[in-house]
């Protein structure tokens, strides 16, 4: 079964918000990061999320997707172990008709 991944010109900028509530032990967050970090590889190596980037001097990313369904991107959100303590805002983008190419990341 194919995954609803990857190949599209649709792509879903997503910034992500965390929040650890002040009660949780800072051993608690170090297991949670080092999990984040290999659920965010996993999803880089299979193409569907196509970069990450921090902004500067928040608890906050930037990364993109590359799905062609949102239920499948939602579902991909949840994985991440730290989901329960996420705010995510999606911004979900179509090929706009002056784009002269249809995957902009071949280019980099």
């Amino acid at each position: 079964m194919r995954e609803a991944c990857c190949g599209t010109a649709e792509l879903s900028p997503a910034r992500m918000d965390v929040e650890f509530p002040e009660s949780m032990t800072d051993e608690t967050k170090a297991d949670f990061q080092v999990k984040e970090m290999a659920y965010s590889a996993e999803l880089q190596e299979r193409g569907i999320m196509k970069g990450i980037w921090r902004i500067v001097g928040e608890y906050s990313n930037i990364s993109i997707y590359d799905v062609n369904d949102l239920d499948f991107l939602h579902a991909t959100f949840q994985g991440f172990p730290m989901f329960a303590y996420m705010n995510v805002k999606v911004t979900p983008l179509a090929k706009h008709l002056n784009a002269i190419t249809d995957d902009f990341f071949r280019q980099l």
